[in-house]
């Protein structure tokens, strides 16, 4: 609705102007502007979706934790996966069903940057574990007969303790380069969490140098895990190819045909927002997109290695078993 927005918005400097304090001490966030069904259905939606979420995610943690057949690597990089997804999802969704009961609502400054620091290191570390996952799918189905050697447990959670270190040290620089800019005008944030674009669009001080460590940063987190991700199932559909019978080929695509689709979902819905060109894309369309990573995915992921995992399948078919 943008009266509210025009009624709440101040003046804003321009960007570059002397301004030596900042002193918006507090953001407004507009989520999604619309009647008060709209934005019912909105919250009874994303609420049902957020306990789904919870609830897919710890039961999938539960399985590999308490299923023998379960203790292998792949697992073990799946209910990290499902680790990050709760975390993601308890960070942004809480404040959003707020944000659409109230029809927008206020953040302070440190909480802002709390919410985009613990959003930057989740989504990071999502994006290096899915590389890791894809390398250990490259030496399962291309080197299998060293597989038990390379993926030892040791080297899985070397990999994972990595992905978490680089994910919070990643997101501890943004988190600390973006807080220090001077936010001195507008203080309405036209989204549904506190996230990347939209608070450099409030920044009254020069942002040369956050878009220059973004694209810094971007290489070792952005550009080499999808290079690996893509030249790892390069090799994968050369060697399942190679495979003369059509059952060993739908056998070998059915080990990473989850992992590929989780990948697929969510590096179209990261490219979509922070790559490609915003030009012409309205904020709900922005809005729309963030949502894909932010609450759909992590209701997916577990949804996508249930149905298309039969030792999941199992494994749950067993737990039920017992608890009845």
């Amino acid at each position: 609705m943008e009266t509210l927005k025009d009624d709440l918005e101040e003046v804003k400097p321009e960007k570059g102007e002397d301004t030596n304090l900042t002193v918006v001490a507090e953001f407004f966030l507009l989520g999604f502007q619309g009647n008060q069904l709209f934005r019912n259905v909105l919250f009874l939606l994303f609420i049902l979706v957020f306990v789904a979420t919870i609830g897919g995610n710890l039961l999938i943690i539960t399985l590999v934790s308490t299923s023998k057949n379960l203790h292998t690597p792949m697992y073990y990089f799946i209910s990290q996966l499902s680790i990050s997804d709760i975390l993601l999802s308890t960070n942004i969704v809480p404040k959003m069903l707020h944000i659409l009961l109230n029809n927008g609502a206020n953040i302070s400054f440190i909480g802002c940057f709390t919410q985009f620091y613990f959003f930057v290191s989740t989504d990071t570390f999502e994006c290096l574990l899915l590389t890791v996952m894809s390398y250990d799918r490259y030496v399962a189905i291309c080197n299998p007969l060293h597989y038990a050697s390379v993926m030892t447990n040791r080297c899985c959670v070397s990999l994972i303790l990595t992905c978490w270190l680089l994910g919070n040290f990643d997101s501890f620089i943004v988190t600390i380069t973006q807080s220090r800019l001077n936010f001195c005008g507008s203080n309405i944030i036209d989204h549904l969490f506190c996230d990347f674009l939209p608070l450099l669009e409030l920044a009254c001080s020069d942002t040369f140098i956050v878009h220059l460590q973004m694209y810094v940063l971007g290489i070792p987190i952005v550009i080499i895990p999808t290079t690996i991700i893509v030249v790892s199932y390069t090799y994968i559909v050369i060697t399942v190819l190679r495979i003369p019978s059509s059952t060993g080929r739908q056998k070998a695509f059915s080990t990473c045909s989850s992992h590929l689709i989780v990948v697929s979902i969510f590096y179209w819905s990261m490219f979509s927002v922070y790559i490609l060109p915003s030009r012409g894309q309205t904020s709900d369309i922005n809005k729309i997109l963030s949502l894909l990573y932010t609450v759909f995915t992590p209701f997916i992921n577990p949804i996508i290695y249930s149905l298309r995992n039969k030792d999941i399948e199992k494994a749950v078919q067993r737990t039920f078993h017992k608890l009845m």
